[in-house]
């Protein structure tokens, strides 16, 4: 795993965080020193800051895909749409905003392994089994069973869609975070959804009414966007 960034105490925490669950990691400093390391070392994935001095994790990209297909995680404390885009349209991967969890990150790593290298499968199991997703989640009346991908209300199966299963589900994971609408697109439907946010409101209309008389553990933060508590 390459971790391209400049500051050195987030180069740190992504090294040890990376190492403490089992992967190989190299660093550099800017773009420019990652380059010069891609013809010495086996990489599977390159986690990039976007601001760094000398070459910056776009102009890294630019020069990347040149020769390259690596997959590329960038990472910013800038929130811009018009960076993400650009990010992605120079051939990244995935986005990830400062401050982020190390949930998060292995969550995004694997995602993209998953679609970079399908063929694979030692390679995501290594990833999938070092993330702790229990397999079923209790709130209130409500048991969501990941495996089996049921749910019940009050001991009584109660059928879900797809995806709103997936966005019960993220809230799960997540209890207690608040989330954008954008934030919970991008993470349920995927980078490339063409729907808008209206999609979201549309499912936690809908996953309310599916779990009465426990629907209001999805609640609205008025100008954010959604979060799932406990109720007691």
């Amino acid at each position: 795993m390459l971790i391209v960034e400049d500051e050195q105490t987030m180069q740190r925490l992504l090294t040890l965080h990376l190492t403490k669950e089992g992967f190989e990691t190299i660093t550099a400093d800017n773009g420019e020193e990652a380059i010069s390391l891609l013809s010495s070392h086996q990489i599977d994935l390159a986690v990039v800051d976007v601001m760094m001095p000398v070459m910056d994790g776009f102009d890294f990209v630019k020069k990347l895909r040149e020769s390259s297909t690596l997959p590329v995680i960038f990472l910013t404390a800038r929130s811009d749409e018009k960076d993400r885009i650009e990010g992605l349209m120079l051939g990244g991967d995935d986005y990830l905003s400062k401050p982020f969890s190390k949930g998060e990150l292995l969550a995004r790593i694997q995602a993209v392994l998953r679609r970079t290298y399908q063929t694979d499968r030692n390679l995501i199991h290594h990833i999938d089994k070092h993330i702790d997703k229990p397999e079923i989640f209790s709130l209130e009346g409500i048991q969501l069973n990941r495996k089996a991908r049921s749910m019940k209300v009050d001991q009584i199966p109660t059928s879900l869609t797809v995806k709103e299963f997936d966005l019960l589900l993220f809230l799960f994971e997540h209890q207690g975070q608040v989330f954008t609408r954008e934030h919970l697109l991008t993470s349920v439907w995927g980078l490339y959804y063409e729907g808008t946010e209206r999609t979201v409101d549309t499912h936690i209309k809908t996953l309310r009414m599916k779990l009465k008389p426990y629907g209001n553990v999805i609640q609205t933060v008025w100008g954010i966007g959604y979060k799932l508590v406990d109720i007691e």
